[in-house]
C-alpha cells in the first residue's frame, strides 16, 4: 500500500517501512506523528484519490532526527560593474520512517 502526502508545502509517494526527510516539524525526536493531508491511497490496481484529501485516511510515522541539508551556495555576479554577492542557506529537516498507512475505510473501487 502507498499514499501521496501532504506537508510543508510539497507532496511525497510513501510507502510503509520508507526513511523520508521532509521540511522540520515540531516535534521530540522519537516520538511518533500522524499525518491526516493524504491526497491519495493506493494498493495495487486499486486507488482512492481525495477530493482534495481522502478523508479518514491517515499515515502513522516516528521522528527519526532532526537536522540540517547540506549548504547550498548562491554567488551573483554582474559583470563588468565590480558587483558580487556570496549567500549561503542551510534548510532544516526533520527524518521520519512511516510506520503504517490507514485509509479510513476498504478501499472501494466503485467509489
Amino acid at each position: 500500500m502507498y499514499a501521496v502526502i501532504k506537508t510543508g508545502g510539497k507532496q511525497y509517494r510513501v510507502v510503509s517501512g520508507e526513511k523520508l526527510k521532509i521540511e522540520q516539524i515540531p516535534a521530540e525526536v522519537g516520538a511518533e506523528i500522524t499525518l491526516d493531508q493524504i491526497l491519495m491511497v493506493g494498493e495495487g490496481e486499486t486507488v482512492k484519490v481525495g477530493t482534495p484529501i481522502v478523508a479518514g485516511a491517515s499515515v502513522r510515522a516516528t521522528v527519526l532526527s532532526q537536522g540540517r541539508h547540506d549548504k547550498v551556495r548562491i554567488f551573483k555576479f554582474r559583470r563588468r560593474k565590480h558587483s558580487q554577492k556570496h549567500q549561503g542557506h542551510r534548510q532544516n529537516y526533520t527524518e521520519i520512517r512511516v510506520d503504517a498507512i490507514a485509509d479510513g475505510a476498504a478501499l472501494d473501487p466503485s467509489a
